[in-house]
């Protein structure tokens, strides 16, 4: 595998980004594409594929539960995947595995086949996006872990602001299939070579302070500690990811195809902005105490577009406020990991913390596209997501011990 130096605890932050500053870039980049494709774009797919096939809301959100549930397994094993292939050719491969998920996709013609897409696509998102990357940047920052990690996963945000509407444009001018096949490679050519480039070879100094660790998943799971974190988490994202996926259903009958793309880009457009405001002080605040506000803002903004689905100002202003704390919500899960527990646990702690996540947010859209059948509108399933956001800030604020 590449061998990988990591961070010093006594190095200056400057030294870090000094050495590290090409690996950030590199994440970012991969950011942009597993998001982009594999997170806001499920919400292009959900909508075409309703649409051109006439199948059900319920049976294309079961298959992305599927894709989140085979990807939610695999992030288990990222750190030893991490250990075997070096980050770079994980992260490389994996963006094209995903790549060749999201075109099959697109051209699925019987339910099955999302089926098979949809694991196809969970092996390259488990190694393009947080565990990978924060078991990546943990090899080359220890100081200022928690900056590089959030000025990587804005290319999660920009991958929204970015793929997603051009996606929606491209879509509503020549197809799913046609757009998903001219925008996958012309974004993987660029992609590659960064992260080829960009994460390079260095010598090994210390695995266990890059989180690649030997500690017990057994033991983990039966901490209470464990648990309150990654339970609240897991609860929020649920709320998160569903809305996100039925994000463009929602709102295409209240906007029109033009304003619902300005209104996914707007979300993602916060999401990048509130991550950006918060990453020169998330190393120092009460990580518990601002995920708590940020799972509130959340369910603010979902309560604004579900008191006045009629009002376009309410609905942009309330993508913005459910927008601004999306990308927080996915960075500060390692961080409070980070933070709480000992260092030769860290690549465990995250790999199972995002595992629980992902599998209980592999149910959001399902239980969302459910509640949508069954009523005939979306209030049930955005009353759904405001309930799990308000139990998540209220879980996070308790810290459970051993």
């Amino acid at each position: 595998m590449s061998q990988i130096v990591v961070a010093a605890s006594t190095e200056a932050p400057a030294g870090e980004f000094r050495r590290g500053w090409s690996v950030v870039l590199a994440c970012f980049c991969t950011a942009v594409f597993a998001w982009g494709f594999g997170f806001y774009g499920q919400s292009v797919y959900f909508a075409d594929l309703h649409q051109t096939r006439g199948w059900p809301a319920s049976l294309i959100a079961s298959a992305t539960t599927v894709y989140y549930l085979v990807g939610a397994v695999l992030l288990t094993r990222v750190h030893r995947a991490i250990e075997l292939l070096g980050p770079r050719l994980l992260l490389a491969s994996g963006a094209i595995v995903l790549g060749i998920g999201v075109i099959g996709m697109s051209r699925a013609q019987a339910p099955w086949q999302l089926y098979v897409c949809g694991i196809v696509m969970a092996a390259g998102w488990a190694a393009t996006t947080i565990t990978a990357i924060a078991t990546t940047l943990a090899y080359w920052f220890d100081r200022r872990r928690g900056l590089a990690l959030s000025l990587a996963l804005n290319g999660a945000s920009a991958g929204g602001f970015t793929i997603t509407p051009l996606l929606v444009a491209l879509v509503h001018r020549m197809g799913l299939e046609q757009a998903v096949l001219l925008l996958v490679p012309a974004t993987l050519a660029i992609l590659l070579p960064i992260v080829m480039f960009g994460v390079g070879r260095v010598a090994v100094r210390e695995q266990a302070a890059a989180g690649v660790d030997r500690h017990s998943s057994g033991h983990m799971l039966r901490s209470l500690h464990f648990w309150s974190v990654a339970l609240p988490f897991a609860l929020a994202l649920a709320a998160q990811v569903g809305f996100i996926v039925h994000q463009v259903a929602f709102l295409l009958p209240h906007l029109g195809s033009d304003s619902t793309g300005i209104a996914i880009a707007a979300t993602a457009i916060a999401a990048a902005g509130g991550r950006l405001a918060f990453a020169p002080v998330i190393d120092r605040v009460n990580q518990r105490a601002a995920s708590a506000a940020s799972f509130a803002s959340q369910a603010a903004g979902l309560a604004l577009m579900l008191a006045m689905p009629d009002r376009p100002e309410a609905l942009y202003i309330g993508s913005v406020v459910f927008g601004l704390s999306v990308g927080n919500v996915i960075t500060l899960p390692a961080l409070i990991v980070q933070r709480e527990f000992p260092p030769h646990s860290f690549g465990v702690a995250i790999g199972l913390s995002s595992m629980v996540g992902q599998a209980t947010l592999a149910f959001g859209p399902t239980l969302l596209g459910l509640a949508r059948d069954a009523t005939g509108s979306y209030d049930a399933a955005i009353a759904l997501c405001i309930a799990l956001q308000l139990v998540a800030a209220a879980l996070v604020l308790f810290r459970r011990q051993d």
